[in-house]
């Protein structure tokens, strides 16, 4: 660990590494649309590696990965974080077997969280990929993928969030004409619990266009 700073550099280099290759590939998709979406990985028990604010995400460097402390300030950088950074942090502060939370803008995440903003949840039942969900071990779970009201104030979102962490067993939820925020242990289960929701919202969305 270097003395000028609180946490280990080598560790934020590995991480931010694992961040900009599991980004761009998420940009390759059209998930991270113009300068939108915010990627975090944790770095130590009071630090986080978070993606710089405006930066195009599917060009990400070294450079446009920052560190934050679990109150979202910025720690060794004049970079501005994510206007978002405190719905990664309070989850990180929350949750210590979180490793990394991934907030995107697909289509079909945007979508959702449109149509189903009136009832404040997408209910999801009967899909074998519920399984990609950690805990979970039968087709036979049913969940409620909660969308929320946008706001530009991030200490409501954050207390919202936090109400619904204390109802229920989360792995992601949507923000209503926003995106999704999904998390997990590490970098591969928070890829697989968003890959799974995006896969679940877009049948949702064909289900809806059959009936």
């Amino acid at each position: 660990m270097s003395d000028a700073l609180p946490y280990d550099d080598q560790q934020l280099r590995h991480a931010a590494g694992e961040l900009i290759m599991n980004v761009r590939e998420l940009a390759e998709r059209g998930w991270t649309p113009a300068t939108s979406s915010n990627f975090s990985r944790r770095l130590d028990a009071r630090h986080v590696a978070i993606t710089v604010s405006g930066r195009d995400k599917g060009r990400l460097t070294e450079a446009d990965i920052m560190v934050v402390d679990l109150d979202g300030n910025p720690v060794g950088s004049s970079h501005r974080p994510s206007a978002e950074t405190l719905l990664h942090t309070r989850l990180y502060a929350r949750f210590p077997q979180v490793g990394c939370v991934l907030h995107t803008h697909s289509l079909v995440q945007t979508v959702a969280s449109r149509l189903f903003s009136g009832a404040g949840h997408v209910h999801l039942e009967g899909y074998e990929l519920l399984k990609a969900f950690a805990g979970q071990t039968t087709h036979e779970a049913e969940l409620d993928l909660p969308v929320l009201p946008n706001s530009q104030d991030m200490h409501t979102l954050a207390a919202q969030v936090d109400a619904l962490l204390d109802a229920q067993p989360m792995w992601g939820y949507l923000i209503d004409g926003h995106g999704l925020y999904a998390w997990g242990r590490d970098i591969a289960e928070a890829r697989r619990h968003l890959e799974a929701f995006e896969f679940l919202l877009a049948c949702e969305l064909e289900l809806r266009k059959l009936r």
